[in-house]
């Protein structure tokens, strides 16, 4: 039987093989992806699409533009954030989600709109197809409303007091900020992207959710993020024990 370090490398090595099969093909019209030895496409690293059988609509109120799709998982957190903001005078105006789940197809046709640029350079603001965390339905884009002159997913948006109560709040409903300023990604600053991890690894859904992004934040950690939870142990001082005084036996005389 093969010994569980063993057991774990080899599943990283087949995470590995299988996972870049996905951009391996045409991103657009003669186009493909140069897939770096630990599977990154333009530093973006590999997500596959999320079940239709675990997705669910956003009612409309919550949303502008295009109906949101998430993960089951992600809604009860995503209703409780938006109540919240919708309850607190500082957010000055609503949270609303923007973009939500996209399947890789979808974000095939989102990445080669600019074909004008290069892909290395469209990458830096948009994931190619297969290496995006909107395929997953555990993150999304917030928007706020009224937009106040801020273009939708624009950095300006860091600046309004929605996006300041999101970096404040946000986590204690699960949510981190996937693209922080001078990430090591060297991907876009996205004050305006984030992704659900569940606020401890005991909620529903989380522990999958986890696992989908393990490697996403073990190398380049969101900010703000979602704390792991600490567990303490208290370890009780050892009891003092008397030692045992060996008393000599008396030799009887003869």
């Amino acid at each position: 039987m093969p010994e569980p370090a063993s057991m774990l490398h080899r599943t990283l090595a087949l995470a590995l093989l299988f996972a870049p099969t996905i951009a391996d093909a045409q991103l657009c019209e003669g186009q493909s992806a140069a897939i770096a030895p630990d599977g990154r496409a333009f530093g973006h690293l590999p997500y596959g699409d999320a079940p239709e059988s675990e997705l669910v609509t956003l009612p409309s109120y919550y949303s502008v533009g295009n109906p949101c799709v998430v993960r089951a998982d992600i809604l009860p957190d995503l209703l409780r954030l938006f109540a919240a903001a919708q309850g607190d005078p500082s957010v000055m105006g609503q949270l609303r989600a923007l973009s939500c789940q996209r399947s890789i197809a979808r974000q095939r046709g989102v990445f080669c709109r600019g074909e004008t640029s290069s892909p290395a350079d469209r990458a830096i603001s948009v994931a190619p197809p297969g290496y995006s965390e909107h395929s997953t339905g555990y993150a999304l884009d917030f928007a706020v409303r009224p937009a106040n002159g801020c273009p939708d997913a624009e950095a300006c948006m860091a600046a309004t007091p929605a996006a300041r109560w999101l970096r404040a709040n946000a986590p204690r409903f699960g949510f981190e900020q996937s693209f922080p300023g001078g990430n090591k990604q060297h991907v876009k600053w996205e004050p305006w992207h984030w992704r659900w991890v569940g606020a401890s690894g005991s909620a529903p859904g989380a522990a999958k959710a986890r696992f989908v992004f393990a490697r996403a934040r073990r190398l380049y950690p969101a900010d703000p993020g979602v704390l792991p939870l600490v567990v303490k142990v208290t370890v009780q001082p050892p009891v003092p024990v008397a030692p045992v005084v060996a008393v000599p036996s008396k030799k009887k005389r003869r």
